[in-house]
């Protein structure tokens, strides 16, 4: 391949990464996740057109030109500093909406792993409340399960919210902390928590308490279940390094993986304190199905509709310009 060639074929492309350096401004995080992955890939091409520029056009300027922006390249692509200069605002407003939005499947399988179990555990419940109730325990049983009533007892309203919230918050880390078993520890966890919730939703039901148990649990229970699926999404990704690290090496995957799904944890986490003073302060108040609806559906409403929203990916707008094109000959 002759100089000539060379420039026409590969400057475009070093235009390009020009452009995404100069948008990044030292900031790959700028780039969004699409322009990330395009940088790593233009600054690999643009390492080997080096190593070909010195080999077979040593004396030419485009040596020195191309040298100067694989130094710009390696400098932000292998950059460690980047996410530690991000604030705490930034993070809870876009970051972490990201976080949790970058791997949608591992989101989607926790979910179905809690809502499919929930749904069995219902029908289970509703159609033979008195085999359901052997895997409910005890405190979560009414007063006259052992006579076969077993509905909630009134007086154990208030009481059986508080015990959901809490079950709930154990779920939500335990989720998690299961992901060090190559992700099988979160998925029983996920299987048994939702046959449980929808065990317990069957036999009130078929005892003629599905509204009371809707009312004590809709109101925070929703904004609940989305905490524990993101926390369990953390999780599987975490089980997923270690069953399979890609192209890197599986200590290198491990680390980065969970560096992110401990992110999503604490981002979480606030959402979980929310659910808790839901729980505290609305669970339990006699307000009515209706209001416990709209304020269950609302809450879980916003965080998904931030998630929509605020998890977006960066707009990656058109590279802009060109490097000044250099002085050109033909090899010898």
């Amino acid at each position: 391949m002759n100089l000539e060639r060379f420039l026409r074929e590969r400057e475009p492309d070093w235009g390009v990464l020009e452009g995404l350096l100069d948008r990044a401004g030292g900031r790959v995080d700028r780039l969004g996740p699409g322009g990330v992955l395009d940088l790593g890939r233009r600054y690999r091409a643009a390492a080997a057109d080096l190593a070909l520029a010195r080999r077979s056009f040593s004396g030419d300027p485009v040596v020195s030109r191309l040298e100067t922006l694989v130094a710009r390249g390696r400098a932000l692509v292998y950059a460690e500093t980047t996410e530690s200069r991000e604030t705490v605002t930034h993070f809870l407003l876009t970051g972490y909406w990201r976080r949790v939005r970058e791997r949608p499947v591992p989101l989607l399988v926790a979910a179905l792993l809690l809502l499919v179990p929930a749904l069995l555990g219902t029908l289970w419940g509703a159609d033979d409340p008195g085999a359901a109730i052997g895997v409910v325990p005890g405190d979560f049983r009414g007063e006259g399960a052992a006579s076969g009533d077993v509905g909630l007892g009134a007086a154990q309203q208030a009481e059986f919210a508080s015990k959901i919230f809490t079950n709930n918050l154990q779920v939500t880390f335990l989720a998690f902390a299961g992901g060090v078993l190559a992700g099988l520890g979160t998925a029983a966890v996920l299987i048994y928590n939702g046959v449980l919730l929808g065990a317990i939703a069957g036999i009130s039901i078929e005892a003629g308490r599905g509204s009371v148990f809707a009312e004590l649990v809709v109101p925070h229970g929703v904004l609940e279940l989305t905490c524990i699926a993101v926390c369990a999404a953390a999780g599987l990704r975490i089980g997923w390094a270690l069953v399979e690290p890609g192209s890197r090496p599986r200590g290198q995957a491990l680390a980065s993986e969970a560096r992110r799904s401990i992110e999503v944890v604490l981002g979480t986490a606030p959402w979980i304190v929310l659910a808790g003073l839901v729980e505290g302060f609305v669970t339990g108040t006699g307000l009515g199905l209706g209001a416990a609806l709209a304020i269950g559906l609302g809450l879980g409403g916003l965080w998904w509709g931030l998630l929509a929203w605020r998890g977006a990916p960066a707009r990656e707008p058109a590279a802009r310009g060109t490097l000044p094109t250099a002085a050109r000959g033909t090899s010898p």
